[in-house]
């Protein structure tokens, strides 16, 4: 796809309009390999509901979903890094097709076993968080993400701020900056991704 049909196709999403016009940080955007996404506060809306049995539930868009789907489906790799001990995190990973790391007290250091087992280096990761224990990781990718009610320090660190807010496709216009930077913004939708779970 050529740079006018990117500027098309960027033009019609809900972009941050300074990462997606800078050349620079666009070309660093075009070089992702490897996504890791934060769960609570990033994927979710940050809240989290117990019922008298201590289970919880959290609420996931399905339009963030679609979005990890099409990056997978497009040969990047996707993993979810959550301090918290979810099974539900663990659940909506399997349906993508993801990794999953819950538990994870140092999450700089878990992006860097992923970079070690895939090959790459840590300029090919993007990081999405929404707070402080994110922040390490964040500093040390090749581009670092926030959704648009991070807390405000984390939005500060970020390099892309999603319009949206967490949990209400915040991921997705991340995916969709990914997609565009890398020319698969306006691909067909690959047969195999057809009715997968998103």
């Amino acid at each position: 796809m050529g740079s006018t049909a990117i500027d098309a196709a960027i033009d019609t999403l809900p972009l941050d309009r300074r990462a997606a016009s800078d050349p620079e940080l666009m070309a660093r955007a075009g070089n992702i390999r490897l996504v890791c996404f934060d769960v609570d506060g990033t994927l979710t809306d940050g809240r989290l509901t117990l019922d008298a049995d201590g289970r919880e539930t959290k609420s996931f868009h399905v339009h963030d979903g679609q979005g990890i789907v099409l990056l997978r489906q497009c040969g990047i790799h996707v993993a979810f890094i959550t301090a918290r001990r979810s099974e539900v995190a663990e659940r909506r990973a399997r349906e993508l097709g993801v990794r999953c790391h819950i538990g994870v007290k140092d999450k700089l250091a878990c992006v860097r076993e992923l970079c070690a087992e895939l090959g790459i280096g840590l300029d090919a990761v993007c990081f999405m968080g929404d707070d402080l224990p994110d922040l390490p990781a964040m500093r040390a990718v090749g581009l670092s993400a926030a959704p648009g009610n991070a807390h405000a320090l984390t939005a500060a660190a970020a390099e892309l701020r999603t319009a949206a807010k967490a949990g209400k496709g915040a991921a997705r216009e991340l995916c969709d900056l990914l997609l565009a930077a890398q020319g698969r913004i306006d691909d067909p939708l690959p047969p195999t991704a057809r009715g997968e779970v998103s």
